[in-house]
């Protein structure tokens, strides 16, 4: 009995010793995978978060653009605002005429607008209508000092000193096709309005862009991505003979050099008037 307990203890010893053997290969063969699963599944999650980011962000991309363009409108009218106002006046007939106006001189005694000669085309002859500029609700009445008819450009004059001006764009490097440009009005909520457009042709006396001007907008600068003057908005400029269609002529801002103001080397520095036309 004793022969036969001990076999029977040393065979269920070594059946226990097989069987922790057995399970302690397993644990290790489990052990020594883990890694490598946990590798692959964590390099999986990493792949498929990229995949998943690239997508979204392909997916926001028009979006983002969007609220990109709507802060860069945004920038550039905050910064036109102060210097751009709405015109009003009468026509031949006594009906409404309108427009924008910006300064682009000013001094101690007065400053410099200019606008659009469309707008203000009846007061030219006598006996001529009165035209007001509004800024934040307040009409000012104005004086027209000087007008161009073929260029569709006008200036008055402002009896307040030292209001804020645009600057003029640099003639170099100047504009290109398919550069950005905003079309800026001094009627809106905001101190203005703005519309954006890009360039579709460019000469010495002609801008052609699609940014839309309105009849409160004739006269009002248009402006490059840096927020200086690049030309002057017109719904009647016609340099070639025909008006526009879906497009729009605006007056290059060296028409306003050559025809109604002194601009000494082309800029905006030491602007002047010339004589009446």
């Amino acid at each position: 009995m004793a022969l036969g307990a001990a076999f029977s203890g040393t065979v269920l010893f070594a059946y226990y010793s097989y069987q922790l053997n057995k399970t302690n290969a397993r644990v290790n063969t489990y052990i020594s995978g883990f890694d490598n699963r946990f590798k692959t599944a964590a390099s999986t999650i990493q792949a498929d978060t990229a995949n998943g980011k690239a997508a979204i962000d392909k997916a926001l991309a028009p979006l983002l653009k969007v609220q990109a363009a709507g802060s860069q409108l945004s920038s550039a009218l905050s910064k036109a605002a102060p210097s751009v106002y709405f015109v009003h006046t009468l026509d031949d007939s006594g009906a409404p005429a309108v427009g924008t106006a910006f300064v682009v001189a000013a001094d101690s005694n007065q400053s410099l607008l200019v606008t659009s000669y469309t707008t203000i085309a009846a007061a030219t002859h006598l006996p001529a209508p009165p035209i007001y500029v509004r800024k934040n609700g307040q009409d000012v009445r104005a004086q027209l000092y000087n007008w161009d008819q073929g260029n569709d450009l006008a200036l008055l004059i402002l009896n307040q000193p030292n209001l804020p001006k645009l600057n003029f764009a640099p003639a170099a490097p100047g504009l290109n096709v398919g550069d950005t440009v905003y079309a800026v009005s001094g009627l809106g909520s905001a101190g203005g309005s703005i519309t954006e457009g890009a360039v579709a042709d460019r000469s010495s006396n002609v801008i052609q862009d699609d940014a839309p001007v309105g009849v409160a907008g004739q006269g009002g600068p248009l402006l490059d991505t840096a927020g200086d003057v690049v030309g002057v908005a017109s719904l009647s400029y016609a340099p070639q003979g025909f008006p526009s269609a879906g497009v729009y002529f605006s007056v290059p801002i060296s028409n306003a050099c050559e025809h109604i103001l002194r601009c000494p080397g082309g800029t905006i520095g030491g602007v002047g008037t010339q004589g009446k036309s």
